[in-house]
Order: structure tokens, then sequence, then C-alpha cells
């Protein structure tokens, strides 16, 4: 059993859950690394989802 953590020094409950977290994060940023595709700018990405919400905003005030 692993040793508990206190909730004032750590959101996890265990070292253990906090060790599995941690190998979960460290994986999710490798794959993130590693991934090939070109990275698109954030103004990019705001650009295109101010649209897409536009567009959802316009579509709910016709459909009424």
């Amino acid at each position: 059993m692993s040793a508990q953590l206190s909730p004032l020094v750590s959101e996890f409950e265990s070292e253990e859950q906090a060790a599995r977290y941690d190998a979960w994060f460290r994986t999710k940023v490798q794959a993130s690394l590693d991934d090939n595709r070109p990275n698109i700018a954030h103004d990019d990405v705001m650009a295109e989802m101010r649209q897409r919400l536009a567009a959802k905003r316009d579509q709910r005030r016709n459909d009424r």
C-alpha cells in the first residue's frame, strides 16, 4: 500500500496515484512532441472557433 498524501500538499490521495498521473501526463506530452502534423497558430484556431460559434448561434436564431 502506498503512503497517503496531505490534501494541503497534493491533489492526489496517494503517492501511487500521483505516480500514475505523472506517467500518463509524460506519455501525453511525449506523444505531442512526437506528432509530425504541422502546428496551427493560436490565432488561427481562435478565428475558426469564433466562426463555428457564430454559425451555431445563427443556426439557433433561425430555428426559433
